[in-house]
């Protein structure tokens, strides 16, 4: 009896062992899909939050976006110019292959390939080198005040499984490529991919080899995509997801009525705008010929006066937005209210200034807009063809799904368009070396696509990449931030608030980046 007790013991602790955890699954929806799997292909706020959960940088943000390890478990600046990245140990990748050195070395000549948009989370960064199978070594161009928030998004990937599948290089997302990268993913963290339907939704399940723990017991994601407002907030009232992240502002206000609901809120680090062609000597879908209105201050002026914040804030955002004078939002290092003065609304200033500029009739030209990423973006650039034209302009809207969008936006195939920009290291430069320095083939004007040319912001700019001295350097992104704010160089429209709908069953931490983790998260 003895015998057969211990027996029936050892095969119950057996099956308790070897039977699943309960599963439990985060129903998540918002509206506009990822554009690729690749980590190094697309500066792209969803992609990027999709990404994480698979692929993990050296250093990580914490609960309150502070730096701390992840792939790296230590660093020392050695010099100013080289610092030292001590490796995590016995980490693996999904596919069961050891993390060492080399993935950080590939992973760097690899995010620095032109065809990708990646490269600012590597900038100033010369090179990489291995000093042992844990250990490396960030050789800088210069002293760098923001290496390590930079390196919160550079994801490293596996060098033997790229070479395995084909991948190692960035796919050519403006050419429209498809490589294995794009649609597959072979990370470190904490979710695996169990795969992507474009459009229809990806699946995440738990690394159950992660070298870290979960703060929240969310075994499996779902994440679907649904463009439309109605759909979206239906299958939440529904109980079909748990999670809306991209809220309709007409909606709110009941969401915040309902009792099985509750809501985060929160401002995004997120602006939107709009851009401008001020290179080219004639003005693409335009009726002016032989010149470009855009390259003319007034003109840009006239734009900006001609925009009133307040009822697009009052009547599309349904008070869900913080009108704006500066392309950084509050909570970015470099933000100060004196800054951020919105343009005053003067229709008559607005047509004297065209006047001015030789345009006493307005002209006609092309406004192109996403309709599936941003708040409300659709209509807010219905709107501004509105207020644009009580001043003669005669724009054209030419509204279009995201996917399709960027790869335009990419080619710099425009006359004006929609931008909205996160700050993923929580500094200004970040926004500034973006959207503002002159376009080179690396990091700098990664997305200028107005192709803004200013040497006297450029010295700026490249000068608050290295320097140390803080009262020193907030004075150049002060002086920076004014210029284009006074040159009128983008239209600011106003900064998102951006509200999160849950389940009350849904515990998760608002997150000002507007990327949810699903390892902070719990459903009970």
């Amino acid at each position: 009896m003895r015998f057969t007790r211990v027996v029936l013991t050892a095969l119950a602790v057996a099956i308790f062992a070897a039977a699943p955890a309960h599963a439990v699954n985060l129903r998540w929806a918002a509206q506009n899909d990822i554009l690729t799997f690749d980590p190094h292909s697309q500066n792209h706020a969803t992609t990027i939050t999709m990404l994480i959960h698979v692929y993990e940088p050296l250093v990580r943000y914490d609960k309150n976006f502070q730096i701390e390890p992840a792939l790296a478990t230590s660093w020392q600046q050695v010099t100013p110019t080289q610092w030292r990245f001590n490796l995590r140990k016995n980490v693996k990748f999904h596919d069961g292959s050891p993390f060492t050195a080399d993935d950080v070395v590939f992973s760097y000549e690899r995010i620095k390939q032109p065809q990708g948009t990646m490269q600012i989370y590597v900038s100033g960064i010369k090179e990489v080198k291995k000093i042992d199978d844990f250990t490396v070594d960030f050789i800088l161009d210069g002293p760098n005040p923001v290496l390590l928030r930079n390196a919160t998004v550079f994801l490293i990937m596996s060098k033997s499984w790229s070479a395995k599948n084909r991948s190692e290089n960035i796919q050519d997302y403006k050419a429209k490529e498809e490589t294995y990268a794009s649609r597959n993913a072979n990370g470190t963290g904490s979710f695996v991919l169990k795969g992507w339907e474009p459009d229809q939704k990806i699946v995440f399940t738990a690394n159950k080899d992660w070298w870290d723990k979960r703060d929240g017991n969310v075994t499996d994601v779902t994440y679907t995509p649904i463009k439309s407002d109605a759909t979206r907030v239906s299958a939440l009232l529904s109980g079909e997801v748990d999670l809306v992240t991209d809220v309709p502002t007409q909606d709110m206000d009941r969401l915040r009525k309902d009792a099985n609901l509750k809501v985060l809120d929160g401002i995004e680090n997120r602006t939107i705008f709009i851009g401008m062609d001020q290179h080219n000597d004639e003005l693409q879908y335009s009726s002016v010929k032989g010149k470009n209105p855009f390259k003319d201050m007034r003109v840009r002026k006239a734009l900006n006066m001609a925009i009133d914040r307040e009822a697009i804030k009052r009547v599309t955002m349904r008070g869900l937005s913080v009108p704006a004078g500066i392309i950084i939002a509050p909570g970015v290092h470099g933000h100060t209210k004196a800054l951020d003065v919105v343009t005053k609304y003067d229709v008559n200033g607005a047509k004297k200034l065209l006047a001015e500029a030789g345009y006493p009739n307005g002209f006609e030209f092309t406004l192109d807009c996403p309709n599936n990423r941003y708040v409300n973006d659709e209509k807010i650039c219905q709107a501004l063809v509105g207020m644009w034209s009580k001043i003669g302009l005669k724009p054209t809207l030419n509204a279009m799904p995201f996917a399709t969008y960027i790869p335009k936006l990419l080619k710099m195939d425009t006359s004006a368009y929609m931008l909205g920009w996160g700050v993923a290291t929580f500094d200004a430069l970040y926004s500034l070396q973006s959207l503002v320095r002159t376009k080179t083939t690396g990091a700098d004007g990664s997305f200028n696509q107005g192709r803004i040319s200013d040497a006297k912001l450029d010295a700026m700019i490249d000068a608050m990449k290295t320097e140390m001295d803080v009262k020193k350097r907030d004075a150049l992104i002060e002086d920076a931030l004014t210029m284009v704010r006074d040159q009128a160089y983008y239209v600011p429209l106003h900064h998102q608030l951006r509200p999160w709908v849950m389940k009350k069953n849904v515990t998760t931490i608002y997150r000002s980046n507007d990327a949810p983790e699903s390892r902070f998260a719990t459903v009970k």
